[in-house]
């Protein structure tokens, strides 16, 4: 018997799903976040607000098993208004004319506002600070945002001042004619200075939030340069590529990488866990290694610095 989801009254109003014989043994934070695509953390702060219940319980944690024809009630909360706000969050500008905005972006930040709970505090934000007028295609909660970075990967992203531009951007990034360069500190020593890794990548049917490679999944396409590699202990080895992507895909660079036995490191997603571990406490690196480096576009380039805390990871590790 399939999962029946009651029609939505009115808002605040619990939901209620009967839950299927082969959805039995999931547990209640990750069969909600993907059947209502939101994050586990919303889930557990519902479970903790009381907007969640199990045939008409509060659950007493948001990890609890799920049984066949268990009454699961929700209720999300009321929609915010659309409208973005523009916050004060420092911006490194790198490049700026009427037209377009190109910024250094810090990593510990995400992009626009998403279904996880980031209301505030982003990329969007900032930008609507700094320049009050930008493209509306993306709509009220992406202005002139024309393509994304990971939230903890840092480096050149291009911002739309007005529609005119954004169509043109969006354009040249589906037809591939954006040439888009990153910085990436790996596990181990690769088998050849130079790589082309082509694979397609479609979302994780187990993990929500990751990626996979598969089959049935999109075309993407990674090349690599090795440009210097480590000897850091015995057992433990780094190397400094020169990344670019040929595709865009969500989280390529690091599902790829990973799939040829050399993960970014500090990638937690995707990573080896001694070796991110190894450079936290070692070498102060808390997040992934990765630095969108260099964008050429329309006959012109973007370099962005590399920023301050992958640059004295890699101080401390060369010889």
């Amino acid at each position: 018997m399939p999962d029946q989801i009651s029609k939505p009254r009115t808002q605040m109003q619990f939901q209620v799903i009967k839950i299927a014989e082969k959805n039995t043994g999931q547990r209640l934070d990750s069969f909600l976040a993907k059947k209502l695509d939101i994050s586990r953390n919303l889930v557990k702060r519902l479970v903790q607000s009381k907007d969640i219940l199990v045939n008409k319980e509060q659950p007493k944690k948001s990890g609890i098993k799920l049984h066949t024809d268990d009454e699961l009630a929700y209720r999300l909360p009321e929609a915010k208004s659309g409208k973005l706000m523009a916050e004060k969050i420092p911006l490194t500008v790198i490049f700026e004319d009427k037209n377009l905005l190109v910024i250094n972006k810090q990593a510990g930040i995400v992009i626009h506002p998403d279904k996880s709970g980031h209301d505030s505090g982003t990329i969007a934000n900032a930008v609507l600070a700094h320049c009050k007028n930008l493209s509306k295609i993306g709509g009220e909660k992406r202005p002139g945002i024309v393509h994304r970075l990971d939230k903890d990967t840092s480096g050149a992203l291009l911002i739309a001042k007005n529609d005119k531009t954004h169509e043109k951007l969006s354009t040249l990034f589906q037809e591939r004619k954006v040439e888009k360069t990153y910085l990436a500190l790996v596990k181990g020593h690769l088998k050849t200075k130079e790589g082309r890794i082509e694979a397609p990548i479609k979302r994780d049917s187990k993990h929500r939030k990751q990626m996979a490679i598969s089959g049935q999944g999109k075309n993407a396409i990674t090349t690599f340069h090795v440009l210097e590699e480590f000897e850091l202990t015995d057992k433990l080895a780094a190397s400094l590529l020169e990344v670019k992507i040929e595709t865009g895909r969500t989280h390529q660079i690091r599902v790829h990488m990973a799939s040829i036995g050399h993960p970014v490191i500090g990638d937690s997603k995707y990573g080896d866990n001694r070796t991110n571990q190894i450079f936290r406490q070692k070498y102060a690196l808390t997040r992934q290694f990765l630095h969108a480096k260099n964008l050429k576009i329309d006959g012109k380039e973007f370099e962005a610095e590399l920023k301050e805390d992958l640059a004295q990871v890699l101080k401390k590790i060369t010889p």
